[in-house]
């Protein structure tokens, strides 16, 4: 088991939970990496207040981190 932020609703900085998130095994042609610091794009703040609408609820921010 990992921890991650999770947005469960729209809103401001309250809203981000640090909770336990499971993480399957990597699949053929993927890899696991251990990040130890990450940065959010201002495009997250735009999602976690509802500006712009998310894949779905709730989700893990950072979304441009892994396309």
């Amino acid at each position: 088991m990992v921890k991650g932020i999770r947005v469960h609703e729209h809103g401001g900085p309250e809203v981000l939970k640090w909770e336990d998130v499971e993480v399957g095994e990597p699949k053929e042609g993927e890899v696991r990496v251990k990040n130890k610091a990450i940065g959010l794009n201002f495009i997250d703040v735009y999602f976690r207040k509802g500006i712009y609408k998310t894949p779905s609820i709730p989700y893990i921010p950072g979304f441009a981190s892994f396309l």
